[in-house]
Protein backbone atom coordinates (compact mmCIF):
# COMPACT_ATOMS: atom_id res chain seq x y z
CA UNK A 1 0.00 0.00 0.00
CA UNK A 2 1.36 3.42 -0.96
CA UNK A 3 2.31 5.83 1.78
CA UNK A 4 1.84 9.03 -0.24
CA UNK A 5 -1.40 10.68 -1.29
CA UNK A 6 -2.75 9.57 -4.65
CA UNK A 7 -4.82 11.96 -6.78
CA UNK A 8 -6.21 9.03 -8.77
CA UNK A 9 -7.61 7.23 -5.73
CA UNK A 10 -11.33 6.90 -6.24
CA UNK A 11 -12.87 5.09 -3.26
CA UNK A 12 -12.64 2.05 -1.07
CA UNK A 13 -14.95 0.22 1.33
CA UNK A 14 -12.05 -0.53 3.64
CA UNK A 15 -12.01 1.76 6.70
CA UNK A 16 -8.21 1.69 6.90
CA UNK A 17 -7.97 3.18 3.40
CA UNK A 18 -10.61 5.78 4.24
CA UNK A 19 -8.62 6.85 7.31
CA UNK A 20 -5.42 6.87 5.25
CA UNK A 21 -7.00 9.14 2.64
CA UNK A 22 -8.07 11.63 5.30
CA UNK A 23 -4.72 11.56 7.11
CA UNK A 24 -2.51 11.91 4.03
CA UNK A 25 -4.64 14.35 2.02
CA UNK A 26 -3.06 17.71 1.16
CA UNK A 27 -4.50 20.77 2.88
CA UNK A 28 -6.34 22.10 -0.18
CA UNK A 29 -8.26 18.82 -0.45
CA UNK A 30 -8.87 18.62 3.30
CA UNK A 31 -10.32 22.13 3.18
CA UNK A 32 -12.73 21.21 0.40
CA UNK A 33 -13.71 17.68 1.46
CA UNK A 34 -13.53 17.66 5.26
CA UNK A 35 -14.53 21.20 6.20
CA UNK A 36 -17.91 21.58 4.54
CA UNK A 37 -21.28 21.23 6.23
CA UNK A 38 -24.92 20.84 5.24
CA UNK A 39 -27.10 23.89 4.88
CA UNK A 40 -30.43 24.15 6.70
CA UNK A 41 -33.54 23.38 4.62
CA UNK A 42 -34.36 27.08 4.19
CA UNK A 43 -30.84 27.85 2.93
CA UNK A 44 -30.90 24.81 0.64
CA UNK A 45 -34.05 26.10 -1.01
CA UNK A 46 -32.70 29.65 -1.19
CA UNK A 47 -29.30 28.83 -2.70
CA UNK A 48 -30.09 25.62 -4.57
CA UNK A 49 -27.27 23.61 -3.05
CA UNK A 50 -26.87 21.15 -0.20
CA UNK A 51 -23.47 21.92 1.30
CA UNK A 52 -20.96 24.72 1.50
CA UNK A 53 -17.48 25.08 3.00
CA UNK A 54 -17.39 26.52 6.50
CA UNK A 55 -15.82 29.89 7.20
CA UNK A 56 -15.27 32.01 10.27
CA UNK A 57 -18.44 33.92 11.13
CA UNK A 58 -20.97 31.34 9.93
CA UNK A 59 -23.75 30.54 12.38
CA UNK A 60 -24.06 26.78 12.92
CA UNK A 61 -26.12 24.24 14.86
CA UNK A 62 -24.56 21.12 16.40
CA UNK A 63 -26.34 17.95 15.23
CA UNK A 64 -24.47 15.24 17.13
CA UNK A 65 -22.57 14.73 20.35
CA UNK A 66 -22.74 16.21 23.84
CA UNK A 67 -23.67 19.67 22.53
CA UNK A 68 -26.49 18.53 20.24
CA UNK A 69 -28.95 21.36 19.56
CA UNK A 70 -26.64 24.21 20.58
CA UNK A 71 -26.02 27.04 18.15
CA UNK A 72 -23.07 29.36 17.85
CA UNK A 73 -20.74 31.24 15.54
CA UNK A 74 -17.66 29.60 14.02
CA UNK A 75 -14.63 31.06 15.80
CA UNK A 76 -11.75 29.09 14.29
CA UNK A 77 -11.10 26.28 11.85
CA UNK A 78 -8.25 23.77 12.00
CA UNK A 79 -7.59 22.41 8.54
CA UNK A 80 -4.93 19.99 9.76
CA UNK A 81 -7.21 18.42 12.40
CA UNK A 82 -10.42 18.88 10.43
CA UNK A 83 -12.27 20.41 13.36
CA UNK A 84 -14.20 23.60 14.08
CA UNK A 85 -14.35 25.68 17.28
CA UNK A 86 -17.65 27.41 17.99
CA UNK A 87 -18.41 30.28 20.36
CA UNK A 88 -20.96 29.05 22.88
CA UNK A 89 -19.84 25.41 22.78
CA UNK A 90 -17.51 25.34 25.76
CA UNK A 91 -16.23 22.87 28.32
CA UNK A 92 -15.52 23.90 31.91
CA UNK A 93 -12.17 22.62 33.13
CA UNK A 94 -11.47 21.48 36.66
CA UNK A 95 -9.88 24.81 37.61
CA UNK A 96 -12.99 26.71 36.38
CA UNK A 97 -11.67 28.02 33.07
CA UNK A 98 -13.73 27.56 29.92
CA UNK A 99 -12.31 26.29 26.64
CA UNK A 100 -14.03 25.89 23.28
CA UNK A 101 -14.67 22.28 22.26
CA UNK A 102 -13.47 21.14 18.81
CA UNK A 103 -16.23 19.58 16.71
CA UNK A 104 -15.95 17.84 13.32
CA UNK A 105 -17.60 19.71 10.45
CA UNK A 106 -19.76 16.70 9.58
CA UNK A 107 -21.62 17.15 12.89
CA UNK A 108 -22.69 20.71 12.06
CA UNK A 109 -25.47 22.36 10.08
CA UNK A 110 -25.14 25.89 8.75
CA UNK A 111 -28.13 28.05 9.70
CA UNK A 112 -26.75 31.44 8.60
CA UNK A 113 -24.00 32.19 6.07
CA UNK A 114 -21.53 35.02 6.66
CA UNK A 115 -20.93 37.15 3.57
CA UNK A 116 -18.15 39.35 5.00
CA UNK A 117 -15.94 38.28 2.11
CA UNK A 118 -17.30 39.49 -1.27
CA UNK A 119 -15.66 36.51 -2.99
CA UNK A 120 -17.89 34.14 -1.03
CA UNK A 121 -20.99 35.94 -2.30
CA UNK A 122 -19.71 35.45 -5.86
CA UNK A 123 -19.11 31.73 -5.23
CA UNK A 124 -22.61 31.17 -3.88
CA UNK A 125 -24.23 33.26 -6.64
CA UNK A 126 -22.28 31.42 -9.32
CA UNK A 127 -23.49 28.09 -7.98
CA UNK A 128 -27.07 29.36 -7.69
CA UNK A 129 -27.10 30.58 -11.31
CA UNK A 130 -25.44 27.39 -12.54
CA UNK A 131 -27.76 25.04 -10.67
CA UNK A 132 -31.01 26.95 -11.16
CA UNK A 133 -33.48 24.83 -13.08
CA UNK A 134 -36.44 26.85 -14.17
CA UNK A 135 -39.57 24.95 -15.25
CA UNK A 136 -39.56 26.81 -18.57
CA UNK A 137 -36.10 25.49 -19.48
CA UNK A 138 -37.06 21.96 -18.46
CA UNK A 139 -40.21 22.06 -20.63
CA UNK A 140 -38.22 23.30 -23.63
CA UNK A 141 -35.73 20.47 -23.23
CA UNK A 142 -38.56 17.91 -23.09
CA UNK A 143 -40.11 19.36 -26.26
CA UNK A 144 -36.74 19.28 -28.05
CA UNK A 145 -36.15 15.63 -27.14
CA UNK A 146 -39.68 14.71 -28.30
CA UNK A 147 -39.11 16.51 -31.62
CA UNK A 148 -35.78 14.73 -32.05
CA UNK A 149 -37.37 11.33 -31.44
CA UNK A 150 -40.18 12.07 -33.90
CA UNK A 151 -37.69 13.15 -36.57
CA UNK A 152 -35.68 9.96 -36.05
CA UNK A 153 -38.83 7.84 -36.51
CA UNK A 154 -39.73 9.70 -39.72
CA UNK A 155 -36.22 9.27 -41.14
CA UNK A 156 -36.18 5.53 -40.45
Amino acid sequence: MKTTFSTTWNHSKQPRKQRKFVKNAPLHIKRKVLLSAHLSKELQNQYGRRTISLRRGDKVRVLRGDFKGKTGVVDSISIVRGTIRIRGVEVVKKDGTKIMKSIPASNLEIIDISFDDPERRKIVDRKVNHNSKSPVKADKKKEETKKGKEENKENN
